[in-house]
């Protein structure tokens, strides 16, 4: 008796038929990056990509960020048609491109236009980092540049949320040129009496930092962002010291007073509002 009821017995494991595989959708769950538990996509989708448990700051593709912020029916694209070609004949980049824009649906790495957010009409700019890891080229230097100009035009603000690892290797010079051809787009801007409002997103590096990035009237952050030049080895390896932990996050470019605010994503829109609104004819709307 003691023998059957202490006994090894043989476990055997059910497997799922392939049937049973086809039901179940593919990319129906999601792993938070920051406490690795585990969600349902839709669920994420609707908290804005925000982890309910320890609220990381995933990732926004950027048409969800557009819905999400602007008013139903407001949003007209710029520039929709502009596309990358390989002007350096860089050896395996046109695939590379053709594979990015298969799996985003974007043309580049950056969707620029104008709406309303809360009736306040702005002119936006909004990268991707799903696409080539938001890396500038030449287009994505063209577009950021034609939208400010644009916005100088209307005379109405811009914004733009800047997510990158920065200059994109497989254009090189060109790459690096656009930091110039949109830091004088935006100081034209602001010559003319134009309102830039910069809101750095997860990741923000590289030429990006360095330059429209970080030149706005308001400069704000998401918790948590990726913020900085040179990454972390190579600042320490050049100072020979050791950082700290929190070097690079957006709460330390604010205590160290390279940021206005830092914003948590579901107070992104009403935030914008409330700084469009001082801008307004007459200040703050009631």
């Amino acid at each position: 008796m003691l023998k059957d009821l202490f006994g090894k017995r043989k476990r055997y494991a059910s497997i799922p038929s392939e049937q049973a595989k086809a039901d179940v959708p593919e990319g129906l769950m999601q792993k938070c990056s920051g406490c690795h538990k585990i969600y349902y996509r839709k669920e994420m989708n609707k908290n804005l990509q925000v982890c309910p448990n320890c609220d990381y700051h995933h990732p926004l593709q950027a048409w969800h960020r557009i819905d999400t912020l602007f008013d139903e029916a407001s949003f007209q694209e710029w520039d929709e048609q502009l596309t990358t070609d390989n002007p350096l004949n860089f050896p395996g980049y046109e695939e590379k491109l053709k594979k990015d824009q298969a799996k985003t649906g974007l043309r580049e790495a950056v969707v620029t236009g104008k709406g309303t957010i809360e009736g306040k009409e702005t002119a936006f700019a909004v990268m991707d980092s799903t696409f080539r890891m938001g890396s500038m080229g030449s287009v994505i230097g063209e577009k950021i540049a034609r939208a400010i100009e644009r916005a100088k035009e209307e005379g109405i603000p811009f914004i733009i949320f800047t997510a990158s690892g920065g200059a994109r290797m497989q254009e090189g010079l060109l790459s690096l040129m656009q930091m110039a051809k949109t830091s004088i787009a935006v100081k034209r801007f602001s010559d003319a009496g134009g309102l830039m409002i910069s809101v750095m997103t997860h990741p923000t590096t590289g030429g990006v930092s360095a330059s429209f990035a970080s030149i706005g009237d308001y400069n704000l952050a998401e918790p948590g962002a990726l913020i900085g030049f040179a990454g972390r080895r190579i600042v320490e390896q050049t100072i020979r010291e050791k950082l700290p932990d929190d070097f690079q996050t957006a709460e330390f470019q604010l205590k160290h007073g390279q940021l206005d605010k830092v914003v948590h994503r579901s107070d992104m829109k009403s935030t914008l509002a409330l700084l469009l609104s001082f801008h307004q004819k007459g200040g703050k709307e009631s």
